[in-house]
């Protein structure tokens, strides 16, 4: 076979696969099965009675379909040279496949391959009976059958010990590694996904024979997603079947886990037929149908067990070789699974996110010379986050350096509400203790030593311990392992997101926050005396002539950290027996 030029791969063709053959021999019986196999994997293919319109000329627009195809099955039988319409549609197609490369493939049904490359036997009888054509044009067809008979193809009589269903299966699958080559280049807006996708095909192993599940964790918006996306387009074709059920969180909520069941037993059987009454039928019905079948199933932000419990509940319901993918922020869901793999999604590095940055922004891999100081800005900004970037390039995109300014500045202020969105959804998931603690963090202990958090922690009645652990596995914060001890790591996304929903609800008045940790803020409510019932803890710096009078309405506080490190000592700006009465009795650490 020949291979295929990066032309052939390009081009925008309306068709994967025009079918050319006999309908006398094959319209009813192969022909059907092989459309419907070409079909059920999602390849567009022209069949003649599936695709002419009336009205138009049928030749006319058959030369056109061939030339608008990517590749070609010949399906050769006993009368297919008897027909000088498939010998005209052959001509075209090896046109096509010398001048523009695109494929050929021969399917030698019923008639020796051998008669077709010499015309002897039946193709010689068929030929012979061309009697009001001309020597030339008859020359034409049987130099086109020779070079389309020494093409690689199949001879169904010899493959799979004669077996249609497996010498189609055969077919589809070449097709589909043609159209769809597992080494094909990654698109090239997904900046970093080359390297982060063979890491993962390490994870997955497809050659062996054991049945894994994969789970791609991290915190929103780092692209658990797109990674997934990309590496189930890439070797979904090693699989008898596929489903790729995106947003389980959010259909689980709307429609319920046994619509979810339904598109995944749909898609992999490929019967759109298929209908789930309730969840335990959708158990059922998946441990007994697909238990016979290899799979690549992804299940994409995941954020209940019990939503793995039902769509994938036991690596029994599948053939060995299977994989199913799972995506979610929360490690905890996989805990179902004794064995299982878990890729953790990084971060984009600094070059590859002013790539990222360029291709939204510029739609280039490179800034633009004059905005090149600004880029560096935004990409710093957004800290690695694919769709803080992706978000930071589209807004940014065509607007004058002012503008660019301008919208940095409002960043720092009112961060984007699309970034926003993503990453609130982890918060929302968490019980109310842990959302105290992770505002917390947000807003004051980030980059505390683990044990000092722990002690402030508790010290206000939280669980602690466990707490930040159900943070990390919700990829909300990350504890950095030291020689000596660890500290708490937070995405600057994530601290913005968590000061945000603090600012949220009384964004003008400072002394209605829950949490109070920019200076000049604090200074203004301790100097007006504007502090509230709502605060519980400050992040303070003393300076000299800092007044904490104000404290003394804040009588829910209950943790105060004071920064005195610019000063010799902590006397040198206040004295403690004299500010000890401006502090109320909630006050623990």
């Amino acid at each position: 076979m020949a291979s295929s030029s990066s032309q052939a791969h390009n081009k925008n063709y309306v068709y994967d696969v025009f079918l050319s053959f006999s309908g006398e021999d094959t319209r009813k019986t192969f022909v059907d099965h092989l459309y419907d196999a070409l079909d059920r994997h999602g390849i567009c293919t022209f069949k003649d009675d599936e695709k002419l319109q009336k009205g138009k000329e049928i030749n006319d627009e058959l030369l056109q379909s061939i030339q608008d195809s990517r590749c070609y099955i010949i399906v050769f039988s006993k009368r297919y040279a008897s027909s000088s319409w498939c010998l005209n549609e052959l001509l075209k197609i090896m046109e096509c496949h010398k001048t523009n490369e695109q494929t050929a493939f021969p399917v030698f049904y019923d008639v020796d391959p051998s008669d077709v490359r010499k015309q002897t036997g039946s193709v010689g009888e068929a030929l012979t009976g061309h009697k009001n054509k001309s020597e030339s044009e008859v020359g034409k067809w049987r130099e086109a059958l020779k070079a389309a008979a020494n093409l690689s193809g199949w001879d169904v009589r010899k493959t799979a010990n004669g077996h249609e269903a497996q010498v189609i299966k055969l077919i589809v699958e070449k097709v589909s590694l043609e159209l769809w080559p597992t080494d094909s280049h990654i698109d090239e807006n997904l900046v970093g996904m080359e390297q982060r996708m063979q890491d993962l095909n390490r994870s997955l192993e497809i050659g062996s024979s054991d049945i894994r599940m994969i789970g791609i964790k991290g915190m929103g918006g780092i692209g658990k997603t797109t990674l997934a996306r990309a590496i189930f387009d890439k070797i979904s074709i090693n699989f008898e079947g596929k489903s790729f059920v995106e947003n389980v969180r959010e259909k689980t909520s709307k429609f319920g886990l046994e619509k979810l069941q339904e598109q995944v037993l749909r898609d992999v059987l490929k019967d759109k037929c298929i209908c789930v009454q309730g969840v335990h039928d959708g158990r059922k019905l998946m441990r007994k149908r697909l238990r016979g079948t290899k799979v690549l199933v992804v299940l994409d932000d995941v954020d209940r067990e019990g939503q793995l419990e039902e769509l994938a509940g036991d690596p029994n319901w599948f053939k060995p070789g299977s994989r199913i993918i799972i995506t979610t922020r929360d490690e905890q869901v996989l805990n179902i699974y004794k064995e299982k793999w878990i890729h953790d999604v990084s971060l984009l590095s600094t070059e590859e996110a002013i790539r990222l940055f360029s291709r939204h922004a510029f739609k280039k891999n490179i800034p633009t010379q004059e905005y090149q100081n600004q880029s560096r800005e935004v990409v710093h900004y957004a800290a690695g986050l694919p769709l803080s970037i992706r978000v930071l390039g589209s807004l940014l995109r065509d607007k004058k350096t002012s503008e660019w300014n301008d919208a940095l500045s409002r960043l720092k202020k009112i961060p984007s509400k699309e970034t926003l969105k993503v990453l609130e959804l982890s918060y929302e998931s968490l019980e109310d203790d842990y959302k105290e603690i992770f505002l917390d963090v947000a807003c004051f202990l980030r980059h505390w030593e683990k044990d000092n958090a722990i002690r402030m922690l508790e010290s206000c009645g939280f669980h602690a311990t466990n707490g930040l652990r159900v943070l990390e596995q919700k990829s909300l914060i990350k504890i950095v392992e030291t020689f000596e001890d660890g500290f708490i790591s937070m995405h600057d996304r994530v601290i913005e997101m968590g000061e945000n929903m603090v600012r949220r609800e009384h964004p003008d008045e400072p002394g209605r926050h829950s949490r109070l940790w920019v200076q000049e803020e604090i200074e203004c409510v301790l100097a007006d005396n504007s502090g509230s019932e709502a605060t519980r803890c400050i992040d303070l710096e003393i300076t000299p002539g800092i007044s904490l009078e104000g404290m003394g309405n804040m009588k829910k506080l209950r943790c105060l950290a004071v920064n005195y490190m610019k000063y010799d000592f902590f006397s040198d700006c206040v004295k403690i027996d004299e500010v000890l009465q401006y502090f109320p009795n909630s006050l623990r650490l």
